[in-house]
């Protein structure tokens, strides 16, 4: 799963959205202290303290070493992910290989929610001296980490010792997860915002070519007529994604626009705001008219609804993130996947993120450990195949340029998304599932619902990320 649960709001906040200055451990910043200055790990020490106080089941499992300060079996790999869905089968997979190749190396993997609980959790158990030996990240989410001191530097030699170096990895996953020129994380995929097509009904709409591969569809005229098209078929919509209750996919498919008029948000890691009020407004002014005026998509569907829509035929098109994928191969409809159109004549740049393996400060990261943790990292990587039958886009080169992920479809028709992915702006706020996100698609998506005009949208947008710009980070 990549959409991030409801959380509460503040009066006055759009739906989804979560409380200014939210920190580590879910709560906002207090009243400035006297004395001292906190460190970012007495931040998070304090957190870590309040925590105690909760009950957590399971304490001799991964996740009880990690918060209740008990110890796994000597010589195991504790690993933490936030997979669920299509891609958690997939990773359970993964898992049970290494376990079957490897059955002298205990393998302890934990599922922790997805967004900002998983997150928290992995830096109280990183502070509280108890982390996962490996964890997954979001690289949007991973620079903060490394900001806080929480994960362990990489080094090229220990890299190399497990035949990871730099150039085996698509280098705009591998170079956007640099902080300062140094590698903290190892890049497992990219996954983008695409567009998925279902192939009756483009073919009856006289949009595939004569492979069955959806025709080139550039500019807004055009991606005008594709949908206009695909609706005149189904009777219904043309496309469809999750707009109510949904900021994440608004702020995907935004983001995906404007980068292609190549606007940018924030700048000098979030402290600034530079959006371009000219190219949001254009990016917003289609949107509302695919909507609100055209009625080509709807302006109320939730993300399973929207789901549900394409997968039975009342609608042509779907946006979303790749790793829905599994459910419309489960649904046994015939459908394919390309990348979102190059609507606004720019960079053919999509919205993405990368799922990347950390090694969070361990208190005894010896060099067995260290081996041990990295030896793991490389078995994920050697079954990248698994991995991008789901969907994602594979960074390891060794396989990302094989001939089987090139007879790998649809997967394989939207690889470039990987070369163009455009990720979040660096800020203590961004990232997938971030307060950030939910600012911004919060009001595309009151905009496509037809609830705020264009210019209140802008406004609102640029008020609520001003909050966040002058807050401080909370670690």
């Amino acid at each position: 799963m990549n959409g991030p649960p409801p959380v509460p709001r503040l009066p006055g906040q759009p739906p989804g959205s979560r409380p200014f200055g939210q920190g580590v451990a879910g709560r906002p910043p207090g009243p400035a202290l006297s004395g001292p200055a906190l460190s970012r790990r007495g931040v998070l020490l304090g957190a870590l303290a309040s925590a105690g106080a909760v009950t957590l089941p399971g304490c001799a499992t991964p996740l009880g070493a990690g918060l209740l300060n008990t110890e796994s079996a000597p010589g195991a790999i504790d690993y933490w992910n936030l997979f669920g869905g299509g891609d958690g089968v997939r990773m359970q997979q993964i898992q049970d290989a290494f376990r079957r190749a490897n059955p002298d190396t205990p393998l302890n993997a934990i599922i922790l929610a997805w967004g900002d609980p998983y997150y928290t959790k992995l830096s109280l158990a990183t502070v509280g001296e108890q982390p996962p030996d490996v964890a997954i990240s979001h690289l949007t989410r991973m620079k903060t980490l490394v900001d806080a001191g929480l994960l362990q530097e990489l080094h090229p030699e220990d890299l190399a010792r497990h035949g990871m170096a730099p150039e085996n990895f698509n280098q705009r996953a591998w170079q956007a997860g640099l902080v300062d020129g140094r590698a903290y994380a190892v890049p497992l995929d990219t996954h983008p915002f695409v567009l998925f097509y279902n192939t009756d009904i483009c073919g009856q709409a006289g949009l595939l070519d004569s492979d069955g591969q959806l025709k080139p569809i550039v500019g807004e005229a055009a991606f005008v007529d594709a949908l206009t098209r695909a609706k005149q078929v189904t009777g219904q919509y043309g496309a469809t994604h999750g707009i109510n209750a949904d900021p994440a996919s608004p702020w995907r498919l935004f983001q995906t626009f404007y980068s292609q008029l190549e606007g940018e948000i924030l700048a000098d890691n979030g402290t600034r705001i530079v959006l371009d009020d000219a190219k949001a407004a254009r990016v917003l002014d289609h949107l509302r008219a695919l909507t609100v005026e055209q009625r080509l998509m709807p302006g109320g569907a939730d993300y399973p609804g929207a789901i549900a829509m394409f997968a039975t035929g009342q609608a042509g098109f779907h946006l979303n993130g790749e790793w829905e994928i599994t459910t419309f191969q489960t649904a046994g409809m015939s459908f394919g996947m390309t990348l979102v159109p190059n609507v606004f004549g720019g960079p053919h740049a999509v919205q993405a993120d990368s799922h990347t393996l950390v090694l969070p400060v361990h208190p005894d990261r010896s060099r067995a450990r260290l081996d041990r943790s990295l030896y793991f990292v490389r078995s994920v990587l050697d079954q990248s195949l698994t991995w991008a039958e789901g969907g994602h886009v594979p960074t390891w080169l060794p396989f990302a340029t094989s001939d089987a992920y090139r007879r790998l479809h649809p997967q394989s028709n939207y690889a470039a998304a990987a070369d163009t992915a455009v990720y979040d702006p660096p800020a203590w706020y961004s990232g997938s599932g971030s307060t950030f996100e939910t600012v911004i698609g919060s009001a595309v998506g009151a905009v496509e619902g037809g609830e705020l005009t264009v210019p209140a949208a802008i406004a609102q947008i640029r008020s609520q990320l001003t909050v966040l710009a002058q807050t401080p980070s909370p670690v």
